[in-house]
């Protein structure tokens, strides 16, 4: 239509085609956020893993955790975000000890082929293929420990009594916790989480 006609018609009709253009805007808008919505939502319910109670749960995020560090290049270990914070190995490590002294304070006796912590091991295995064995082999070990540990045994866990239960979730707590730390440290370096990498 031309402008003159536009004119000759009044701003009625210019106002009722601006309602229409910002009516269909809206509606475009809003279905593709529902798209990207259902898409989300699809993603998020075929992970198995999830909404199945404690032991799914750490799985997911053991799984995660070592994709990650797999996709971490290995001199991308030594990489910490400013002096005195701990590098990506570091994180990893002490996720790892983490594991092994939670363990303990759980009342679960560590297994005879445990690795011995030092006061230093958070730095001092630092490696790629080192890192990731600890990782797994203390992941390994509480994944052993959950089915066969009396949860309901009273412990003292940081001077207070309570049950062995809640230890381990501060071992499911203290896997997630890092788990976000990683994956803002393997952004800000440059590597994308696996899991997202399809995406995008």
């Amino acid at each position: 239509m031309l402008w003159a006609e536009e004119r000759a018609l009044g701003p009625e009709y210019r106002l009722q085609v601006a309602h229409s253009i910002y009516h269909n805007a809206v509606m475009k808008r809003n279905l593709l956020a529902l798209l990207f919505s259902a898409v989300g939502y699809v993603a998020y319910t075929q992970t198995p893993d999830l909404g199945h109670g404690w032991i799914s749960e750490f799985n997911h995020a053991t799984r995660q955790l070592t994709a990650l560090a797999e996709a971490t290049p290995a001199e991308k270990f030594s990489w910490r975000p400013g002096p005195g914070v701990r590098s990506t190995s570091e994180v990893y490590m002490h996720i790892a000890i983490g594991n092994y002294w939670l363990l303990g304070q759980a009342g679960v006796k560590l297994p005879a082929d445990a690795p011995k912590i030092q006061g230093d091991t958070e730095s001092a295995v630092n490696t790629k293929a080192d890192v990731i064995r600890w990782l797994n082999n203390s992941t390994g070990a509480v994944r052993d420990a959950y089915p066969k540990a009396d949860r309901q045994k009273s412990v003292k866990f940081f001077g207070v009594d309570g049950p062995a239960d809640h230890v381990f979730l501060r071992i499911l707590v203290h896997n997630h916790e890092h788990m976000g730390q990683l994956i803002g440290y393997a952004r800000t370096s440059g590597v994308v989480p696996p899991w997202s990498a399809k995406k995008e």
